[in-house]
């Protein structure tokens, strides 16, 4: 059996406290789940949200229209008469998803309606989105607090409405409130008393059992599962496209449309857009989740791939890497020097060891690139052989006035110098670095992240650590850092190690 995968990015997960996309963000965004990762469908937007929503949802059908994927645009809907669907149809969506009340509780309390009322009421929105050429899903809202405390309400409400002309009836866990063994029950049950109609699961967050509750639902029957990317959502979030893809994909005998290579892509789409930062040991996504810090799992992997597991990086589009740290043996720094192009003898080797464990032990953070810097102050080697060197550089800033920098360069024994304006004094540096690569005709790595951390009750003297992620014309990345009191020359440092690694 195929399994659906139903999108909500869009709408759901834009509740997330803080996030708000544009209509440019949101068709990026629709375009990249739509076309590259592949999921069946997309839930854009609530109807009547704002003026701004209606034209995110009309460049997306634009674009849907003329691409052939209209029918998988879908839009939320209120029962409301036609106000929602009137919405939907002038926003140019043909799919509606009408919000309806699944538990007893929900409808007295917040409707203040009779049971017959309301499905009457859906009865008139299903009529009303058919002959404006609509199709229409329904959600059951707050559907497993019904299932515990007014299931003959539930069966009601689907009884009364199984011979309209609705394509899927959805299952949401609106408070988070199920684990895997009550989800199963109760979406077998759901499967076993209406066979024919397709119904999807939604899942939320709250006790960190979305992905477990929808892997229980699929092998219950459902046909559909609904996500967010990276689990956005309201109060704890819903569940993360790209780790119930994974788990579906490894656990169950299902089918999925999804192309797994492109989730990280996605992953760091959204990341950048809702400016969430995914956690770096999030499955499948997150930055940790393909290295091995332990030094025994090295040695293992250097002898016959022990710790590998199914979850391999490069079906994620990701590539395994060794972390250096305290835990770091041998085998993570030959690993990282094999990367570099580097071999040492089994003496210096072992130096080199020594060295990153003891920095690992004093909470500093140690990268790949860090190596060639350690192996030269280590060995007292030329190491990198550092080409470029700052001698000196001012910094400005005033108010109301753009921030300069003055930079004074050595690049192969001579010195370059210029002056620069920017938004900020590590932009006008770079901007100042710039003036001068671009007579030499060397260029600088686009650089595609930038993290700043401080210790948690860190004081005005506390060190900040930059981490810099660079890429060069080749499409590579790499990281540098930099460890300071003061930010930008904590960016800075970071930045000259950059220079060196690049040019070497």
């Amino acid at each position: 059996m195929t399994i659906e995968i139903m999108d909500t990015t869009l709408r759901d997960g834009e509740q997330t406290s803080g996030v708000a996309y544009t209509a440019t963000e949101k068709l990026h965004i629709s375009r990249l789940l739509l076309e590259e990762v592949k999921v069946d469908r997309i839930e854009v937007a609530s109807a009547r949200v704002s003026a701004g929503e209606l034209e995110a949802v009309k460049r997306i059908t634009e674009w849907a229209a003329k691409n052939d994927r209209l029918k998988q645009v879908e839009v939320l809907a209120f029962i409301d008469g036609a106000l929602s669907i009137d919405w939907i149809r002038d926003a140019g969506a043909q799919a509606v998803n009408l919000l309806s009340k699944g538990s007893l509780k929900h409808l007295k309390g917040q409707l203040r309606k009779t049971p017959e009322a309301h499905v009457a009421d859906i009865r008139r929105a299903i009529e009303t989105a058919s002959q404006s050429g609509m199709k229409a899903n329904l959600y059951l809202e707050d559907w497993s607090n019904g299932m515990r405390h007014s299931k003959d309400y539930v069966f009601y409400v689907v009884d009364s409405l199984k011979d309209t002309p609705l394509q899927r009836m959805m299952l949401p866990d609106t408070l988070g409130i199920l684990a895997p063994d009550e989800t199963f029950r109760f979406c077998e049950e759901m499967c076993r008393r209406y066979p024919d109609i397709h119904f999807d699961f939604h899942a939320h967050n709250d006790y960190d059992l979305a992905v477990a509750n929808s892997l229980a639902a699929v092998k219950a029957g459902v046909r559909g599962v609904h996500t967010t990317v990276n689990g956005l959502g309201e109060r704890a979030g819903n569940t993360p496209l790209a780790s119930i893809v994974a788990v579906l994909k490894d656990h169950t005998d299902t089918e999925l449309r999804i192309n797994e290579e492109k989730l990280t892509l996605l992953s760091k789409m959204v990341e950048t857009f809702s400016g969430i930062r995914i956690p770096a040991n999030k499955p499948v996504v997150g930055e940790n989740v393909f290295t091995q810090a332990c030094g025994v799992h090295a040695d293992g992997d250097n002898k016959d791939k022990l710790y590998y597991n199914d979850l391999l990086p490069e079906r994620f589009g990701r590539v395994r890497k060794y972390a250096l740290g305290k835990t770091a043996g041998k085998s993570n720094v030959v690993k990282n020097l094999e990367e570099l192009g580097i071999q040492l003898d089994p003496e210096a080797m072992q130096r080199i060891t020594s060295r990153v464990i003891e920095l690992g032990d004093r909470k500093e953070n140690v990268t790949a690139e860090d190596l060639p810097y350690i192996i030269s102050d280590v060995l007292q080697s030329e190491g990198i052989g550092q080409r470029i060197k700052v001698r000196n550089y001012s910094l400005n800033v005033a108010e109301g006035l753009k921030s300069s920098a003055t930079l004074s360069l050595e690049v192969d024994g001579k010195c370059y110098e210029e002056t620069a304006a920017g938004d900020g004094q590590y932009d006008a540096f770079m901007n100042a670095l710039q003036k001068i690569y671009e007579p030499l005709k060397m260029n600088l790595p686009k650089l595609v992240d930038y993290v700043v951390t401080i210790p948690p009750g860190g004081r005005t003297d506390a060190l900040v650590e930059t981490v810099i992620t660079w890429q060069t014309a080749e499409g590579r990345e790499f990281k540098t850092h930099g460890l300071e009191p003061d930010q930008t020359v904590s960016a800075i440092k970071a930045t000259v190690k950059m220079l060196n690694m690049k040019n070497t």
